[in-house]
């Protein structure tokens, strides 16, 4: 299991990679967006200032240019690029393809069981479930995770879950059986800290000042 930073500012993916713990870097288009800057441009810098997989999603109103999309992405660094795909009937022809040429591919907005499943068909590397949308739009979101943890199971598709809110929600999505989440730096730096951490080490600093 791996923590992914979905980010796509630099100073986030800086930070990240000084903990030491943070594996990889997921964005999609709202979050480059964001940075005012042309996507590839994102994705290029990003790859400079890591060493592991970043994750880059298409946007082409046809499959013809998600297709072109997917293989300039690829092409900055093959084996470190992951494109995301929306998840799709229309797009699953173009993640089996993609794979079958070697692009490590991403079905993302997975919502469904039935979609987790069509992803092992086309032998998409990773599924991204949006666990605290399904919760909002579904009901839960974790109990769907755990559905297609089952289904899943014993191919070479992995669950990468994303929309994580809190904490609590996070730990809840890697024991329903996802394998990697993907975090805002600030709910990255909340996992490590706890209340109780906090009150225990404080009765042990009042203790040696106590000596």
């Amino acid at each position: 299991m791996a923590i992914y930073l979905d980010s796509a500012q630099l100073d986030d993916v800086r930070q990240a990679r000084q903990l030491g713990f943070v594996a990889a870097v997921t964005t999609n288009p709202t979050l480059i967006a964001q940075t005012g800057r042309p996507g590839l441009d994102v994705l290029r810098d990003i790859l400079e200032m890591t060493a592991g997989p970043v994750f880059y999603q298409v946007t082409g109103a046809t499959v013809p240019r998600r297709r072109e999309q997917a293989w300039e992405a690829h092409q900055f660094a093959p084996g470190r690029v992951v494109v995301k795909i929306p998840a799709t009937t229309e797009n699953m022809p173009l993640a089996a393809e993609l794979a079958a040429g070697g692009v490590t591919c991403a079905l993302t907005a997975v919502a469904s069981p039935a979609q987790a499943y069509l992803a092992t068909q086309v032998n998409a590397r990773y599924i991204a479930p949006y666990v605290s949308r399904l919760t909002r739009d579904l009901g839960d979101g974790v109990a769907i995770v755990r559905d297609m943890a089952r289904l899943v199971d014993g191919t070479p598709t992995e669950i990468l879950a994303a929309s994580l809110k809190t904490v609590d929600e996070t730990v809840a999505a890697l024991l329903a059986g996802a394998h990697h989440v993907t975090l805002p730096l600030d709910l990255i730096l909340a996992l490590g800290d706890h209340e109780l951490s906090q009150q225990a080490i404080a009765q042990f600093n009042a203790s040696l000042q106590e000596a």
